[in-house]
């Protein structure tokens, strides 16, 4: 099917699966700084770096066998969710010019030890994924790509949400964050994912930091 931005908008486009999502895996990426947003398609990058994140952390934590029932069905969608973002981020990216980026090698260290660290773990990428977003939309011109990005923030506050009550989590400050959310600016989402990122002390080693 033919990417357009009525599709993304619309969000109709198919997940692909996560080894697809993940071609580029241990390929190295660059992160820019919140004032090299020069484009959509820097933003829009941004976001893709994030999901692939997503992406392989419920790739392997579903892999891991420890949820079950309810649970299980519930973040099965939300990988399905995380793999769709990508594809559609990738491709709205090609349709505006642009080429998206690689994706990162990840390290989630004890992230699925247990079921409880694997939801807690699932829990701030997806509050941090919501923050990230927000952060980033003021940096967006073209209002159908921020309409989209604006549909996939709500989905990832609604993942949080879910894995939060999952957790048996307080509502107000667990499940769900406030009367409002908390935008963050691209360093302090680097700051949060970097202890995830393999390999993220030999970028700091003079590694480039653009999109």
């Amino acid at each position: 099917m033919k990417i357009t931005r009525k599709n993304f908008v619309r969000g109709d486009v198919a997940a692909v699966p996560p080894s697809v999502a993940l071609g580029a895996l241990n390929n190295r990426f660059g992160w820019a700084q919140a004032a090299d947003f020069d484009s959509d398609v820097d933003v829009l990058n941004y976001a893709l770096t994030l999901e692939y994140l997503e992406a392989e952390f419920y790739r392997q934590g579903n892999s891991a066998g420890l949820l079950s029932g309810k649970e299980m069905q519930y973040l099965d969608a939300v990988q399905a969710d995380e793999d769709s973002h990508v594809a559609t981020i990738a491709a709205t990216v090609k349709q505006l010019g642009g080429q998206p980026v690689a994706a990162p090698a990840v390290d989630f260290g004890d992230s699925f030890a247990s079921r409880e660290s694997y939801l807690t773990t699932s829990h701030v990428f997806e509050n941090l994924g919501v923050q990230a977003y927000l952060g980033a939309a003021g940096f967006i011109s073209d209002k159908a790509v921020l309409q989209a990005a604006a549909g996939i923030f709500g989905v990832e506050a609604r993942h949080a949400a879910v894995v939060g009550n999952l957790l048996g989590l307080e509502a107000e400050g667990g499940v769900y964050m406030g009367a409002t959310e908390t935008p963050l600016d691209m360093a302090q989402v680097l700051k949060a994912v970097t202890p995830f990122l393999a390999g993220a002390g030999a970028m700091g080693e003079g590694a480039a930091v653009t999109l």
